[in-house]
């Protein structure tokens, strides 16, 4: 049983990366592969209600390879984790068959909720770098989660989600808008609002320089005519001034 999950680990691994050249270079130096291993003999343990050593060996797994995951996690044969650095994998997550996962990947979920608190992957899902699938919901067969991307909602099958938070982008290789939206984009919202603003403020700006068009002229105009005055007027105008008093 260990030794033909192990063969569809590695066979996995030889599908995935093109960099990969035999499969005992696999076997050797793959971490993803090491990380699974360990975690088949963790859930093993844990299984068997030995949950401090199955979490003891979890953590040594973790300090080989960087990769985190809880021994209650189910995952199947043949699933691949490329790299591998940063990857954590929650206490109730499900991962099928043909699933790739990326370093830096979470399958995580959002609080203290207990029960089914961590996603489902189905088969043939990929999980791009550093996405952040958070939540007891299932992603559908043959999804990619775009690299970065944080997934709060359930993903159908053959989507692809990118964004903060996940939005589903296309079905199918077709464009289309997410399919199951909960509220309004807060960011779309916000940028809404701010191009709203900055249009209110263009047509001030606009009016305010009208305005100065059409009244500099007059008060440019009123020093000139006080530059024109001679010093004989002035003159004049101080005597007629002294006379009067």
């Amino acid at each position: 049983m260990f030794f033909s999950r192990l063969r569809k680990d590695i066979a996995a691994a030889q599908r995935n990366d093109p960099a990969a050249r035999n499969k005992f270079e696999i076997w050797l130096t793959y971490s993803g592969v090491h990380a699974l291993s360990w975690h088949r003999f963790a859930n093993r343990l844990y299984r068997m209600h030995l949950k401090l050593l199955a979490r003891m060996a979890s953590q040594f797994a973790k300090f080989l390879t960087g990769i985190e995951i809880h021994p209650a996690a189910k995952i199947a044969p043949g699933v691949f984790i490329d790299h591998g650095m940063g990857v954590v994998i929650g206490e109730t997550a499900e991962v099928e068959e043909g699933v790739v996962i990326y370093q830096g990947v979470t399958l995580g979920g959002t609080g203290k909720e207990r029960g089914k608190r961590h996603p489902t992957i189905k088969k043939n899902v990929t999980v791009s770098s550093g996405a952040k699938v958070l939540g007891g919901f299932t992603v559908g067969e043959g999804a990619r989660i775009g690299a970065g991307a944080v997934v709060l909602k359930e993903v159908p099958p053959y989507a692809t989600v990118v964004g903060v938070p996940g939005r589903v982008v296309r079905i199918n290789g077709e464009k289309t808008q997410d399919l199951i939206p909960e509220k309004d984009d807060p960011v779309m919202k916000e940028i809404s609002l701010l191009r709203e603003r900055i249009f209110e403020l263009e047509e001030r700006l606009d009016k305010f320089a009208s305005w100065e068009e059409t009244h500099a002229a007059p008060a440019a105009q009123q020093p000139a005519i006080q530059q024109n005055d001679t010093p004989a007027e002035n003159a004049e105008q101080k005597g007629e001034n002294h006379e009067n008093l």
